[in-house]
């Protein structure tokens, strides 16, 4: 089975026979170099040093990975500060039990849970 587009031999005038060319403004096949480009606008000037963002300019340009650090320390220090809800103050809570709390916790709740089948138990007359 072959492809029903195919011919069996390709014409010289064919586009696809020849080899291709780079896509661009340039219409001379042989040209090298860079596109040309559009000038700068003259009313655009060069400010020096950029600044952080929503910050003020700073005159000194320290390490910007012990800055990015020290952000992210501020960031991480206002996250666990900031209230969590309900639920983040029980996993606190939680969390600073000691083992015997634990233990003495999940026992009581064991006891609870038998005292209230037997009184289920006792009111059904069995």
């Amino acid at each position: 089975m072959g492809n029903i587009c195919s011919r069996s031999a390709n014409q010289p005038d064919d586009p696809f026979t020849q080899p291709g060319r780079a896509l661009g403004p340039s219409s001379t096949p042989g040209a090298t170099g860079p596109p040309p480009r559009a000038p700068i606008p003259s009313n655009r000037s060069r400010q020096g040093t950029g600044r952080t963002l929503g910050g003020q300019p700073s005159s000194d340009t320290g390490n910007a990975q012990s800055k990015a650090g020290e952000a992210a320390q501020k960031r991480a220090e206002a996250l666990s500060a900031s209230s969590k809800g309900k639920l983040g103050s029980q996993l606190a809570a939680q969390k600073a039990q000691t083992q015997s709390q634990t233990l003495n916790a999940v026992s009581q709740a064991e006891q609870a849970a038998r005292n209230a089948d037997n009184a289920a138990e006792a009111r059904q007359w069995n």
